[in-house]
């Protein structure tokens, strides 16, 4: 537990969610958010976002209804030519009645206050606001809220919230990062004619790189390493500003990773923002899943209510278990403490991994079961957890076969598709209240499930996991060089096997989560004395690793 000030901050923190579609909006304002953010692609910096103006309006409508906020982006960096559409944007954004429009671009943030000053002005993060001295400037200038870069420090944030004290401030604090400063990237320019600052990255830092050498009679050469000279090099990176600190470049078949920053995690100190009575924690993410939008609310949901509920005894440590179900290149607490180190970067890979992945949304509560879209395979002796909206406990479900909630055809395994729906029964839930499940998980709960992963991904994520504890100051760096022998050991192997974590089936074992409709556990002599232990646990909470291996010594015998 960080040491901070336990007393009651003068103002209550919001969560803010992303909002890429209606769909996401629904679902962030379902788990938790207390607002959320969006833009149409034509007037933000977001080319990709799905909504239409009718989508804004039905979404503006529906968090007004659930008692919550809607701040539409407008945060684009004007040519001539977007001039002419201000007038009827600005115009129509006024009826739709936003609680706050976030505005980046002076000339528009000015537009906005002659032509509509009824409207609550947030200066985007793009305006680069890194001291209480911006912070200032816009408030004066007529700004309610100023999104603070993310190069900003926490030692930073609290001298600019004691300086501020009559502006909202809102801070990033989950999210992909980008490796410039406040996202003033050219990289994507360059590579690709893709203009980072008008929405449309192309996400260059993430692309792998492979090193070449000129020779000296101008031409170049790939510089390839063998089991013959490998031993003979090593390469560093050495900062102009950090001189005998060597950031090593490793490269494998596959090439490099060396822009390749870890995503954004400020749980571990999320206290420290609560206690300061930072207005807005903001999440990143309008182009991730709904499963991302629902396990990240539902995880800061849970940690912010519970530092008001008791401060002192706050832990952030449930809350990171939660985030480690989505998928992430690794987290990092970026500028928290101040200068990057290279902890921050990951060089092994770009890839986003989780041991979890999304696996339906529920469509539809009947009377006896549940309807659910599938959104990825389902096998038989797959455990889908799911889960509720406003409750801390999920639901486990071992299922044998799938039932097409149209054909009635039964399957022992099911595809994601637009089209696929499976039936639930409630009679399948061994150990629950059909009230409660009804009440519990309505319409657009989310339900995960265990994801398949092969040696090296595994060997990948204990290597964050690693890098997230030194960063804490937790563990050894002797570690995460072991944990990076280990990965370049399993990648030589090229070992493509995968595996889950759980056992497949009831019959071949048990995980000790005692999930519902686990043949073996619910009904096998040999765990009646683990089924009364499991009775006095929360559903999902396993045996101790003991327990559970004397248990399976009785049933061999």
């Amino acid at each position: 537990m960080n040491n901070n000030n336990s007393s009651s901050p003068r103002r209550r923190s919001e969560l803010l969610m992303p909002a890429g579609s209606l769909e996401k909006l629904k679902i962030a304002i379902l788990y938790g958010a207390d607002a959320v953010y969006m833009g149409t692609p034509d007037m933000s910096l977001r080319t990709k976002s799905s909504f239409t103006l009718e989508d804004v309006v039905e979404g503006v409508q529906f968090a007004h209804a659930h008692g919550k906020r809607v701040y539409l982006t407008l945060n684009l960096f004007t040519h001539n030519k977007d001039i002419l559409k201000l007038p009827e944007y600005v115009e129509t954004v006024r009826k739709v009645k936003p609680d706050g429009l976030i505005i980046a671009d002076p000339g528009v943030f000015q537009f906005v206050r002659e032509h509509a000053p009824d409207l609550e002005i947030h200066i985007s993060t793009q305006a680069n606001i890194c001291s209480w001295l911006s912070v200032n400037f816009w408030k004066q200038a007529g700004a309610s809220l100023c999104v603070l870069g993310r190069e900003v420090t926490y030692a930073e944030l609290k001298e600019i919230r004691e300086k501020c004290p009559d502006i909202k401030l809102e801070a990033f604090v989950h999210g992909a990062m980008c490796m410039t400063y406040s996202g003033r990237c050219l990289l994507s320019n360059f590579m690709s004619e893709r203009g980072a600052n008008q929405g449309n990255c192309a996400n260059s830092c993430r692309w792998k790189y492979k090193l070449h050498v000129r020779m000296k009679d101008g031409t170049v050469k790939d510089l390839e390493i063998t089991e013959e000279n490998q031993n003979m090099f090593e390469f560093f990176l050495e900062e102009g500003y950090r001189p005998g600190q060597y950031m090593q470049l490793e490269e494998d078949e596959r090439g490099a990773y060396i822009l390749n920053s870890r995503d954004l995690c400020l749980m571990p100190k999320l206290d420290d923002y609560l206690s300061i009575g930072i207005d807005s924690l903001k999440v990143e993410g309008r182009n991730k899943s709904a499963y991302y939008v629902a396990v990240v609310a539902r995880a800061y949901r849970m940690a912010i209510d519970s530092y008001y509920k008791a401060p002192e005894k706050w832990d952030p440590k449930p809350y990171m278990d939660e985030l480690e179900t989505v998928p992430n290149r690794g987290y990092t607490l970026a500028f928290h403490e101040g200068r990057l180190t290279d902890l921050s970067h990951g060089y092994e890979n770009t890839e986003s991994l989780s041991t979890y992945e999304y696996g339906g949304i529920v469509a539809e509560v009947r009377d006896d079961a549940f309807i659910v879209k599938v959104k990825n395979r389902i096998e038989a002796g797959d455990v889908l957890e799911f889960l509720p909206p406003s409750a801390e406990e999920t639901v486990l479900l071992r299922l044998y076969a799938f039932e097409n909630a149209e054909s009635g055809e039964i399957t022992e395994s099911v595809n994601a598709a637009p089209e696929t729906m499976i039936r639930i029964p409630f009679t399948l839930f061994d150990h629950e209240n059909i009230g409660d499940l009804k009440r519990n998980f309505p319409p657009m709960s989310i339900i995960r499930k265990e994801k398949l992963l092969s040696q090296e991904q595994r060997q990948r994520i204990k290597i964050d996991k690693t890098v997230q504890n030194l960063e804490l100051g937790q563990g050894r760096e002797s570690a995460l060089e072991d944990n990076r022998k280990k990965l370049q050991e399993i990648a030589a192997s090229n070992c493509e096997c995968k595996s889950f974590k759980s056992p497949r089936f009831g019959i071949e074992g048990c995980c000790g989560k005692g999930c519902n409709g686990c043949l073996v556990f619910w009904h096998a002599p040999e765990y009646a004395k683990a089924r009364e232990i499991l009775k006095k646990k929360k559903q999902g909470e396993m045996l101790s690793k003991d327990m559970v291996e004397i248990l399976e010594d009785a049933k061999r015998a």
